[in-house]
């Protein structure tokens, strides 16, 4: 799966595309500008989004990897 699928499928199952997410990130105090906060780990987002949207491992990993900057919206 690519990682727009990823992307794609998230906001099918939660309603919110990758700006939203990376905004609610900033609410939860996880992020800065969209940007993962120092110290924040990938299980705290995993956690976050399964509790919250219901979403596996793989898609919430997708967001994190968004947030850290890994990736961007648009990648293979």
């Amino acid at each position: 799966m690519s990682f727009q699928a990823y992307l794609d499928t998230i906001k099918t199952k939660t309603g919110k595309g990758p700006e939203e997410l990376l905004a609610l990130a900033d609410g939860k105090g996880l992020s800065q500008s969209g940007k993962l906060k120092p110290g924040v780990k990938a299980g705290q987002i995993v956690e976050w989004l399964r509790d919250e949207f219901g979403l596996g491992h793989g898609h919430a990993m997708a967001v994190y990897a968004l947030l850290s900057d890994k990736k961007q919206v648009g990648d293979k």
